[in-house]
């Protein structure tokens, strides 16, 4: 477990990079490092150009080779990398999967109640963690995995200005209405989530 403050996007995926390379020759142990990054959107190779926000919005957009569409990053949002070797009757959508499960473990714990929602045939693929109450999207999630090791991981909302959601369309999902944990609860830091979230992940 690492526990970081406020990460420059850049300098987080170069230091990713590296321990990524450093669990493929095991060379450390599963890692799951938890931060948050200056605001900036990352899309994923597949993301519609007219997905993207109006570049006056002077926040960076950032290319990215994980899985899933357009997701955004700033200050108050719990972002954990996680990189992790896969058993070998393992693919990463199994993993995503856990992964899912362990934050719906943890809004629980936070007084969300939250789920994981299955993909209708044709649709866009619907990876992440909802509401239960108010149906709102909490967890954004987009991984890969070389040589059997994955590495990105999730975005957990939990008291920042949720305002650069609305510029552009987050996940592929025009209608998604993204919330935090202060919102569906009236109140809430990252000194009181980021415990929770790091023992749902050190329990499994």
């Amino acid at each position: 477990m690492i526990r970081d403050e406020l990460v420059d996007y850049d300098k987080a995926m170069e230091r990713m990079a590296g321990m990524v390379e450093e669990r493929q020759r095991d060379e450390r142990p599963d890692t799951l490092w938890l931060l948050s990054h200056p605001q900036v959107y990352t899309i994923g190779r597949r993301t519609p150009v007219e997905h993207l926000p109006d570049p006056a919005r002077h926040i960076p957009v950032v290319e990215t080779n994980r899985g899933g569409q357009l997701t955004y990053h700033g200050p108050g949002q719990l972002v954990g990398y996680l990189i992790v070797r896969l058993r070998t009757d393992e693919g990463v959508v199994d993993y995503i999967r856990e992964v899912e499960h362990r934050l719906v473990d943890a809004l629980g714990a936070l007084g969300v109640a939250a789920e994981r929602r299955d993909t209708p045939p044709g649709a866009e693929l619907l990876t992440g963690v909802w509401t239960v109450t108010t149906g709102r999207k909490i967890v954004s999630i987009g991984m890969r995995q070389s040589r059997g090791v994955t590495s990105h991981g999730f975005a957990l909302n939990v008291d920042g200005d949720l305002a650069p959601w609305h510029w552009a369309v987050a996940c592929g999902l025009p209608e998604v209405d993204m919330t935090s944990v202060a919102r569906e609860t009236g109140a809430a830091t990252m000194d009181q989530v980021r415990p929770v979230v790091a023992a749902a992940f050190e329990a499994a």
